[in-house]
């Protein structure tokens, strides 16, 4: 919170007034009517027969006292001691050169280097300190504080009242480090400071805001909380920014506390071209749970949207979005989610440059999970909503249709249970699911699947490792309305069965040396499975459409994600592992494989375009050969030509001080999958540079490489950040295909003081 500093050198100071009124000596006692003690060591003991109004309750923590010399003076009621005196009470210690206590006055003095160490960690120094009226005053002059967090304070007075009010005058703060003879970064200096215990408030007279001790901003009177008020409303920081669709724009921020557990954020923009947009969250946590909500809401007029036909790209007036996150857990074994997601129109989030703003889709879900041992069950449901501004603005019909097909999925429930692997580490797995599928288009669909399965895990003698697996699957399906071709739809009830055994094969060889260890590791999967029909005219697919052959999925016994199809046909896939680990290659692997399918037909080799029975080549390389490189590329190759059908790599090169990173990816068009896709070609290129020890600079560009691309977006920032202050510039542009987002930019400045906050873009 800010300004702790104030609260932490006041409770430091209370502290030594509790301890100079309680409990300030222990130790062996050495009395002598008037002058000197001999030098002597005072360890632990009671002091109250020296100083009886000094005792302390049996419920205080106990004092240690030491000191290097003792006086007395009875006649006068005066103690004095001297010389490296420390004072311990519990985590705070109290060191000064010499100390008085006169117990006629009831005032306590402690002088030369005195050193206060508070239980929070901060530190307190000056040359003098006074306690008195019992320790309820207190009065200390020429105070510097360190906190905990390093930041410093220091002031001319500091006065301790009964009240328990405490007032400082002409003070200074900064979270900077000081260095000798030399301003701090920034500083805030004030003619008084006051603390109000009752009110739990700071408030400030004449403080002045100083740049390299240049003063650049001033205010009569500034109030917050103190530190140890926990949650208060009040206003946070401010932003402020500027964007093509809104304009220039302020973002203040109020924090509403509701109470300990549910608090309400208000955060209004206030634009130039778009007025005002509403904004906020809701919190609330339970004891079990929690609640998040967050949204914003636009009355958009139109009007000259950069001199075009703003209807023209149906942004409706009434604009929006609600993003909604829960969790409750109902007992010991089931728990309950519901993440909620929606938006007025498909250009919303990237209008208002929000969270998922690059999103295709948004996804919501309600869930109730159950966990017991080696049980898992789930039911779920799932709506979904399209937000491809690309395919809206380029083919508007073929958006309405994939609008209308989105599905609604509701329940999926899901059971799985695994049993405990018998002496020879055999187990069984048995999964039963079951789906109820709607889409807007009146077609609709209800699954159930059972599928029980076998592994036995087993190395031999000779190192080779082994994993025998067998599987069957059963499926029950009612289909209605399902229009497989045009002017043809299917209703009906079906029953399958789907049996399948694998067996995978491994052998590591291991070459090690002082300053490397090599791993060469041939795999072989088999998979036996018969040539059965999915009879995709009958059966929908509604969770397998997106099949992929990659170096994921190769040598898996079951290649599609969901149920509505089967990896049917029988198969063996091999490929080769191999890995380097040491000094001279760092940490590097590499992998390939290949499939061959044994029978004529295979359901997912037609979906990802292999008619052939050798497959393609798909793998990966990682590579860390040390601290200056880091790359991962994963690619797929024809079979005949060595052609690249995919590929994606990403690589970061360089030091703190010149760093480069490139990611890039393609995709060969693919016509048979459940949504047909174009050919991809993006290229993304950053360079970020640590300038010196406080400034840092970072560019970037993403393009698309295809015949009509183009660059879709670049940008940068210059950011300096130091122990106490943080200044960065931001700036995007983009130009994607869809027109009402050509030149679109943004552009942001932030500006934070360490621990009293600032203002900037989001």
């Amino acid at each position: 919170m800010r300004f702790k500093f104030y609260v932490a050198m006041m409770a430091a100071v209370c502290a030594a007034q509790a301890w100079a009124a309680n409990e300030p000596y222990a130790g062996a006692i050495v009395r002598k009517e008037s002058g000197i003690t001999p030098k002597a060591d005072f360890r632990p003991g009671n002091m109250t027969d020296i100083m009886p109004s000094l005792q302390k309750s049996d419920e205080e923590q106990e004092i240690y006292f030491s000191a290097d010399e003792l006086e007395t003076d009875e006649a006068n009621g005066l103690i004095v001691a001297k010389g490296n005196v420390v004072v311990e009470r519990g985590k705070m210690v109290l060191d000064a050169d010499r100390l008085w206590y006169n117990q006629k006055r009831d005032v306590i003095v402690a002088e030369g280097n005195v050193v206060l160490t508070e239980e929070d960690g901060s530190v307190l120094y000056t040359d003098e300190i006074e306690l008195s009226q019992k320790m309820k005053r207190a009065f200390v002059n020429k105070v510097k504080v360190i906190l905990r967090d390093e930041s410093r304070i220091w002031a001319d007075t500091f006065v301790k009242k009964p009240s328990d009010n405490k007032q400082m005058r002409n003070a200074s703060y900064t979270a900077c480090d000081m260095c000798q003879g030399k301003s701090p970064l920034w500083q805030i200096d004030a003619r008084k400071v006051n603390y109000d215990a009752k009110g739990q408030n700071i408030n400030y007279n004449d403080a002045v805001v100083r740049i390299k001790n240049v003063p650049v901003f001033y205010l009569p009177f500034l109030s917050h909380p103190s530190p140890e008020v926990k949650r208060r409303s009040g206003l946070l920081m401010t932003s402020m920014g500027s964007s093509s669709y809104l304009g220039q724009y302020l973002q203040p921020t109020y924090f509403w506390n509701v109470s300990d557990q549910t608090d309400v954020i208000l955060s209004p923009y206030f634009s130039t071209d778009r007025d005002i947009v509403l904004g906020g969250q809701y919190r609330q946590y339970f004891y079990n749970g929690h609640i998040s909500a967050s949204g914003t809401y636009l009355d958009d007029k139109g009007g000259d949207y950069r001199k075009m036909n703003y209807r023209q790209f149906n942004r409706p007036e009434h604009r929006g979005n609600l993003f909604l996150d829960a969790r409750y857990e109902l007992n010991d074994y089931w728990v309950a989610n519901l993440d909620y997601n929606y938006v007025s129109d498909v250009f919303y989030l990237k209008d208002m440059s929000l969270a998922g703003r690059d999103d295709a889709w948004l996804t919501s879900k309600l869930s109730f999970e159950r966990f017991e041992g080696r049980d898992y069950a789930t039911i779920e449901g799932y709506h979904y909503q399209l937000t491809s501004y690309n395919l809206k603005a380029r083919n508007s019909a073929e958006y309405d249709n994939r609008m209308k097909d989105l599905p609604t999925v509701a329940p999926f429930m899901e059971y799985e249970n695994i049993s405990t692997p018998n002496p020879y580490g055999a187990y069984f797995k048995t999964n039963v699911s079951a789906a109820s599928v709607y889409r807007e288009s009146d077609e609709e669909s209800q699954r159930v699947s059972m599928i029980n399965s076998w592994e036995l895990p087993y190395t031999s003698d000779y190192g080779e490792q082994y994993k025998i697996a067998a599987s069957l699957k059963s499926d029950l399906y009612y289909v209605g309305d399902y229009m497989y071709n045009r002017d043809d739809t299917y209703d009906g009830t079906l029953a399958r069965v789907f049996p399948q055994v694998g067996v995978e094969w491994r052998l590591p060889f291991v070459r090690a040396t002082e300053d490397s260890r090599q791993i060469i590791e041939p795999v072989i999967v088999a998979v036996m499975a018969p040539e059965l029909d999915n009879t995709p005219e009958k059966i929908p697919d509604a969770d397998s459409a997106d099949a992929e052959f990659d170096d994921a999925n190769i040598l898996s016994l079951d290649r599609y994600a969901g149920y509505d199809r089967n990896d049917d046909g029988s198969r063996v896939s091999y490929g080769l592992n191999w890995s380097s680990y040491g000094d001279i290659m760092g940490r590097t692997s590499a992998f390939i494989a290949q499939s061959y399918q044994i029978s004529d037909e295979s359901s997912f080799m037609r979906a990802v375009n292999e008619e052939d029975k050798f497959s393609d080549y798909v793998g990966r390389i990682d590579a860390a050969p040390n601290k200056y490189l880091d790359l991962n590329y994963r690619f797929r190759l024809d079979k005949t030509d060595y052609e690249l059908k995919y590929s994606e790599l990403g690589a970061r090169v360089g030091t703190g001080i010149l760093s480069f990173y490139t990611s890039y990816i393609y995709l060969q068009p693919n016509q048979n999958s459940y949504y047909t896709t174009d050919e991809r070609k993006e290229l993304y290129f950053s360079v970020s540079s640590k300038l010196t020890k406080d400034w840092s600079l970072g560019i970037y560009d993403r393009i698309d490489l295809t015949d009509g691309g183009g660059e879709l977006e670049h940008g940068g920032h210059l950011t300096y950040e130091d122990e106490c202050l943080r200044l960065s510039f931001t700036a995007k542009k983009y130009n994607y295909d869809n027109p009402t987002m050509d030149d679109d930019y943004e552009i942001g400045l932030t500006f934070f003081f360490k621990t009293l906050g600032g203002f900037g873009s989001n």
